[in-house]
């Protein structure tokens, strides 16, 4: 039997949640429903799709190639969507999209811009807040409709993972540490911090708790500028994302990977409720095109 698009839709979902029952939120279906639609696909192409365990799902290697053709009969129906209202002079719509200043560098240069030259019609108004906190508040306020912002956040908004970006240790030059430098060496490291109280610096406090480590905080501030000009004179070491560096610092400085490598999880988070279809279409664009962030090696 050919497989239906719902069936299709499911598994991606299953696919970008890792897991049926945050997928059946994502797609608004009660999980025992999905787990059937995708066991009746594996009964009719005759593989396993999924390796189910206690922690989640996983797509075996059949269920993977599954999924990459999905993805592009998807993205192919909606392209068919988009085209009645590109000629039938449909009004304009808008989206509002929220994002820290070191994520939206990341839209403004990449998704939004592919996304505007695909849907013409829809009028993407990008929202900056500096923190996670904020952000949550404009899509629960109604501000924002989707948000993109590295993981952890509240467990009441829908998580669709787009990548995982290293974090790395950006030093002034002369630092004399390993490459990939050791976690343990951040111990009595001289560094650069957010402020404390701050959602940053709590995730970083409680990964310097986990490891026993204990970095010498020698300037706390949320100012992105601040860090750049700290690291740069040579005050201490930052911990920030490894495509970052480039576009702050230049040459300046050294950069390094951790042992093991640190990554974070990058997501489009959105409230529990029915998307617009201007906002489902750029989920969908953001899923297929934003940029594989890896260790580098």
């Amino acid at each position: 039997m050919t497989p239906t698009l719902q069936q299709l839709r499911y598994l991606v979902a299953v696919a970008d949640c890792r897991s049926i029952t945050a997928a059946a939120h994502s797609v608004y279906v009660a999980q025992p429903a999905l787990s059937r639609s995708i066991q009746s696909l594996e009964r009719d192409l005759g593989v396993e799709l999924l390796e189910r365990t206690t922690s989640g799902a996983t797509l075996t290697p059949e269920g993977a190639r599954v999924v990459r053709l999905a993805r592009t009969v998807l993205d192919a129906v909606e392209a068919i969507k988009d085209i009645r209202p590109a000629y039938a002079g449909c009004s304009r719509a808008s989206l509002a999209v929220a994002a820290t200043p070191t994520l939206s560098l990341d839209l403004a240069a990449d998704l939004v811009p592919s996304f505007a030259e695909r849907h013409p019609a829809i009028d993407v108004r990008l929202l900056q807040h500096d923190s996670r906190e904020a952000l949550v508040r404009a899509l629960t306020d109604g501000a924002a409709e989707l948000a993109l912002v590295d993981l952890p956040v509240d467990r009441e908004l829908f998580t669709h993972r787009l990548q995982d970006r290293e974090t790395v240790l950006i030093s002034p030059p002369g630092s004399g540490l390993p490459d990939p430098v050791p976690l343990r060496m951040l111990d009595g490291l001289r560094m650069v911090l957010p402020t404390p109280g701050t959602g940053p610096r709590a995730e970083l406090d409680a990964m310097f708790g986990r490891l026993g480590v204990r970095p010498v905080a020698v300037v706390e501030s949320d100012e992105r500028p601040t860090w750049v000009t700290s690291v740069a004179d040579g005050r201490g070491s930052l911990i920030w994302y490894r495509d970052m560096v480039l576009r702050a610092f230049g040459s300046r400085v050294e950069v390094r990977s951790f042992t093991p490598p640190l990554l974070r999880a990058v997501d489009i988070v959105h409230p529990r409720r029915p998307l617009s279809r201007a906002a489902r279409a750029f989920l969908s664009h953001a899923r297929h095109n934003a940029a594989v962030r890896e260790p580098a090696t």
